[in-house]
């Protein structure tokens, strides 16, 4: 998209990331917010101020064609983007009504608290129980009971627990490819989050193991608030109760996923989904 001017940075307050309930003049509860947002690397927008609200235990999914942002949204609610070289942002993303982006506010502390799931299955080099039990142990856990029950129960969470429950010191790299996804669930899980980011998490997966993930989401839904990106319109369609379509770093359309698919107001939107482009 075309080269923009960067905004000047709003004042933010610092603020704790804490969960609580929060809600608006419509009564209605969100967990995570996007107000106004602008992204840049370097002298380039990546995102054009974009807008949009999500409730707890939903799935949301993030659609578009190839470099439309959708990737860059998404890792913005827990702050991966920040990784990138001349990465900027204007706007404020909110978690349960707190500005993560606040110079108060621990990644470390966050990154609990909003975990993430790759594109690709990433599991570490090691057994099944120690990828899973990962994160709990860098947080200074100690206490080998509680480990060992976190472990199990985020196993089952990510329903992988009955198929490996009997060898739980195998090498996870030794597992298929829907396995090791689920998991990188599982390991995401562990530390208890509230909010989970999917980078397309079926793309590298058989039709099978792309069909227990999606009963995965359906049942995680119910705990968790989900943000999916996904070039699979079809499962949008399968498992997310809103949709937003992103083109060019904008939000062209944004609301229920029934409507988004069967009645869309933008014409764009009504283009994509009937594959006239993308």
């Amino acid at each position: 998209m075309e080269t923009k001017s960067k905004k000047p940075k709003e004042e933010q307050k610092d603020v704790a990331i804490e969960s609580k309930e929060v809600k608006h003049t419509d009564g209605q509860q969100y967990k995570l917010q996007a107000k106004n947002v602008d992204v840049f690397y370097g002298d380039f927008q990546a995102i054009e101020d974009i807008t949009l609200d999500i409730v707890p235990n939903s799935v949301t999914a993030f659609i578009g064609p190839s470099g439309c942002g959708k990737s860059t949204f998404l890792r913005l609610f827990n702050r991966m983007n920040d990784y990138i070289d001349n990465f900027d942002m204007n706007g404020k993303i909110l978690l349960d009504g707190q500005n993560i982006y606040s110079p108060s506010v621990r990644v470390e502390e966050l990154r609990k608290t909003v975990g993430m799931v790759f594109q690709k299955p990433n599991p570490f080099p090691k057994s099944i129980f120690d990828n899973v039990a990962y994160g709990l142990q860098i947080q200074g856990i100690t206490d080998q009971d509680f480990i060992e029950e976190r472990v199990i129960e985020s196993l089952k969470q990510a329903t992988l627990y009955s198929e490996v429950k009997d060898d739980l010191n195998k090498q996870a790299l030794a597992l298929s490819g829907g396995q090791q996804q689920r998991l990188c669930i599982a390991r995401a899980l562990a530390v208890k989050p509230s909010v989970l980011l999917m980078d397309e998490p079926t793309s590298a997966l058989d039709p099978i193991s792309t069909g227990k993930i999606e009963d995965l989401i359906h049942e995680l839904q119910k705990k968790f608030t989900i943000v999916i990106v996904t070039h699979n319109m079809q499962q949008a369609g399968r498992i997310s109760k809103k949709t937003a379509f992103l083109y060019m770093g904008r939000l062209i359309e944004y609301g229920d996923t029934q409507k988004i698919f069967t009645n869309p107001e933008k014409e764009r939107t009504q283009n994509y989904i009937t594959g006239r482009f993308g």
